[in-house]
């Protein structure tokens, strides 16, 4: 291959929507996969998961993980079960993350297919998983742990290097740097961009430009209230009081942290009395424990605490369930208390089985602390839902539901558009990706009003010339 040959960029996921992240970069006769993401919520998204594999495996040099959710992660499995064997390219402290994520996403897919096929309420017969713990494990073998700032070549004439976003333990963004007709050309994809002055993890890490860009805009129409602390601790004062039950729904690897960083702060400062806290959630566990080993990403506060031989991210009246039976007896408990399980849209996990059990009570608060995509449960309930399907049954909604914003990972529109102030000129083009239709296009019109930068929202199968 010539490194004159062309370039170009294929989307094969989150356009025009928030997930299945899968960028297909080629040069010449080789490609590069940027992120490798399950599509997750509506059910014709995930059955996207079950179409044909949208790449020549063959041709297909290397795959970049720009971090560890499912939504950026979870397909690689699917593409090592159809014969993938080259590199996948991660910051460390995402391959630790994928250790636990990857095998646990299969186990859920053999899970689902299981219970489908025992309650018969599967369409196929017999229900398979889209793949296995099997698939999973060869998929970590294939892991390259490469350090923030450090370049590695990923195909003849192409070379990647990460930055650190602060969305998630070990979130980057990925450049590809590369030539084209005798020109260096460089293409960075945002990943999913976190925000600032966030406890645990460092800011975001400024990018001095890129000739195309990808841009996330999960919240590219929002901006995240400041007061969500103390939205928090209001409903966990009533839970108190009232001697109930707070349901959180989270996500095991990040959202999980920040929620048990924050408790034991107020703690701490004698803003809410200590009550029983449960993270019902093996892979929200594993991921602590991870969070607090990858000291290079942590901020001064984490690193100051984590010196004083404290462990920020433990509440003093933690409760660790990991085993079903433990996950099964939270069912017998007396408020008040507080139950963290994942996942964190309601799609699948432990969390379902304390939704059903408790939606119909009364004294119990769910909250909603982040992101809830179109067809999730989640989003069915922060939008009202009288009653919800779960577990193949119908099971009515008394629980209050509340929402907070503030604690979602994702950067909102002015933090969106701070990152891109580092920026020292404008991109050639600047692709929207990671957003519903209102995100992307209040966050195409604010880069176009605000930097004057060429900008489009991309969409789904689209392929561009990088040229």
């Amino acid at each position: 291959m010539a490194h004159g040959g062309g370039a170009s960029l294929q989307f094969l996921g989150a356009a025009g929507g928030v997930t299945g992240s899968k960028f297909l970069f080629s040069h010449g006769d080789e490609q590069v996969l940027i992120d490798c993401g399950l599509f997750q919520g509506l059910k014709e998204l995930r059955l996207k998961n079950w179409a044909p594999v949208p790449l020549d495996l063959a041709r297909l040099h290397a795959v970049i993980l720009t971090h560890a959710h499912i939504d950026h992660s979870g397909y690689l499995p699917r593409i090592v079960f159809k014969g993938y064997k080259g590199p996948v390219f991660a910051t460390p402290a995402t391959c630790d993350l994928l250790h636990v994520m990857l095998p646990d996403a299969a186990h859920l897919q053999e899970e689902e297919a299981r219970y489908a096929n025992r309650k018969g309420y599967s369409k196929h017969a017999p229900a398979l998983p889209l793949y296995t713990v099997e698939d999973a494990n060869r998929s970590l073998k294939l892991l390259r742990p490469t350090r923030v700032g450090e370049a590695v070549e990923v195909a003849k004439g192409v070379f990647a290097d990460f930055r650190r976003v602060g969305h998630i333990l070990g979130a980057s963004c990925a450049r590809l740097s590369f030539e084209v007709n005798g020109r260096k050309r460089t293409f960075l994809d945002s990943g999913d961009l976190g925000r600032y002055d966030r406890p645990i993890l460092k800011d975001p890490e400024p990018v001095k430009g890129a000739d195309w860009l990808l841009i996330e805009s999960t919240y590219g129409n929002r901006m995240h209230p400041k007061e969500s602390e103390a939205e928090l601790r209001n409903v966990i004062r009533e839970t108190a009081a009232q001697r109930g039950c707070l349901l959180i729904p989270a996500f095991a690897i990040g959202r999980t942290q920040e929620l048990v960083y924050t408790i034991r702060k107020m703690e701490d400062e004698g803003e809410i009395p200590s009550i029983p806290v449960h993270i019902d959630s093996p892979m929200g566990i594993e991921a602590t424990e991870i969070y607090s080993r990858h000291t290079e990403e942590h901020d001064f506060e984490m690193a100051r605490l984590t010196n004083h031989e404290r462990n920020p991210i433990r509440s003093r009246h933690m409760i660790v369930d990991r085993t079903p039976e433990e996950s099964k007896s939270i069912n017998n408990l007396k408020g008040p208390l507080i139950i963290i399980s994942a996942s964190g849209m309601a799609t699948g996990g432990r969390v379902l089985h304390h939704l059903k059990h408790r939606l119909p009570k009364p004294d119990t608060t769910v909250l909603l602390a982040g992101y809830q995509a179109e067809g999730t449960r989640g989003r069915l309930l922060q939008d009202g839902a009288k009653e919800i399907k779960m577990l193949g049954e119908m099971v009515p909604v008394r629980a209050r539901i509340k929402t907070i914003d503030g604690f979602s990972a994702h950067a909102d529109q002015a933090e969106i558009l701070r990152w891109l102030g580092y920026f020292d000129k404008a991109p050639r083009k600047t692709y929207i990706v990671h957003g519903e239709q209102a995100g992307a296009a209040a966050l195409a019109e604010a880069i176009r009003e605000r930097l004057k930068w060429p900008v489009e929202i991309a969409k789904f199968n689209q392929k561009v010339a990088l040229g």
